[in-house]
């Protein structure tokens, strides 16, 4: 498995811009698909983002296209989400993820602790 630590979280108001780091470490990170997922309480973990092994390929969530932008530098074993335009129901943990190209928790064998991420309005 790989140990994932999310940095980046905050409390910002409903338009604001943050970015998610994922720093990766324990397998080959180019082996790894990579996603974002979020959670808000009372609800079930929800796909964000994936991203393919080299980054060339990108999937996203409706709710986040156009405002959400996934990357990765395999040189620095992370994976990063830049979060544009946020608004109070982008309030969540988000989760970082490794493993096969997917958009279920399923297609992902390691996750990280999570980070808190509150938009005011």
């Amino acid at each position: 498995q790989v140990q994932l630590v999310e940095s980046g979280g905050g409390l910002v108001q409903a338009g604001a811009s943050l970015r998610l780091s994922c720093a990766a470490s324990g397998r080959t990170f180019s082996s790894d698909a990579m996603g974002w997922f979020r959670q808000a309480p009372g609800k079930e973990r929800e796909f964000v983002a994936v991203i393919s092994r080299s980054g060339v390929n990108r999937y996203y969530a409706d709710s986040v296209k156009g405002r959400f932008t996934i990357s990765r530098d395999n040189a620095k074993n992370t994976v990063y989400l830049q979060m544009n335009n946020l608004k109070p129901e982008d309030t969540a943990v988000y989760y970082c993820a490794a493993g096969r190209w997917g958009i279920t928790t399923h297609a992902f064998d390691s996750w990280g602790q999570g980070t808190q991420v509150t938009v005011t309005s």
